[in-house]
């Protein structure tokens, strides 16, 4: 973990990133309450893996300076084997550790998979070798985009959703593994034959368009299936649905 700590902090070092970047750890901007969770969620982890680096560090350079075999000394510096107090540290701050990771993990995990409350806008997600069909339903209309694969995700199909609203995405595929990823929702999901995956986020009131991709190795253009996701008004959304409701 400390390892990987520093190598993505010099990785977001050389790449020039500002201040609001640095704040999201890299992560790109999120567009749904539950990307929110999942940002503060890295946010927090990277704090315990950069203090977990410090006191590594800490105590690698407290040997090497303190404990080295001295040049003119045939005598071993002095060691801690079978020193009890310091092999109990060695466990259970481990043990600790974890155990608030793990706590912190399960309980977001709980919250981006809660499919309690009623969605305004359910979208079928199918994910196919090598693009996706989207058929949305809203107020008893429906809207399908069928896309094939594409080098550039603006050039894939489209996928449009309300600002501010519930979002039920519920995920099929007929013939491999695929997974459906959208960078800005900081949460993906396997899309598996026979499996019913199904998740929900709010999104937020930032429109715009997003990209979106297949992030399951599943095939020999895996690497074009993209598409993007439009964030409009409600009164966008209502026009769009209206419009390809009526043209089907």
């Amino acid at each position: 973990m400390p390892r990987a700590a520093a190598l993505a902090l010099l990785l977001v070092s050389v790449t020039a990133c500002s201040a609001e970047d640095w704040k999201r750890g890299g992560m790109p901007e999120g567009i749904t309450e539950q990307s929110e969770v999942v940002q503060d969620l890295w946010n927090g982890s990277w704090i315990a893996a950069l203090a977990t680096g410090v006191v590594v560090w800490g105590l690698i350079l407290w040997s090497v300076a303190f404990h080295r075999k001295r040049k003119n000394s045939a005598a071993l510096p002095p060691q801690v084997r079978y020193n009890l107090p310091i092999e109990m540290l060695y466990t259970i701050v481990p043990l600790i550790m974890v155990s608030v990771l793990f706590y912190f993990t399960a309980r977001d995990q709980n919250y981006l998979t809660d499919m309690s409350a009623k969605p305004d806008v359910t979208v079928k997600v199918e994910a196919f070798q090598w693009s996706w069909r989207f058929t949305t339903e809203a107020g008893g209309k429906t809207a399908e985009v069928v896309g094939v694969p594409v080098d550039n995700y603006e050039q894939g199909p489209q996928l449009v959703l309300p600002a501010g609203k519930r979002i039920q995405f519920n995920l099929s595929s007929p013939d491999v593994i695929h997974s459906f990823w959208v960078p800005a929702f900081k949460f993906k999901l396997d899309v598996i034959p026979g499996v019913d995956n199904r998740f929900q986020v709010t999104t937020l009131d930032k429109p715009g368009t997003y990209a979106g991709r297949c992030a399951e190795l599943c095939g020999v253009d895996h690497s074009r299936m993209l598409f993007n996701v439009k964030l409009v008004t409600q009164d966008e959304f209502d026009q769009y649905i209206a419009k390809q409701a009526g043209a089907q």
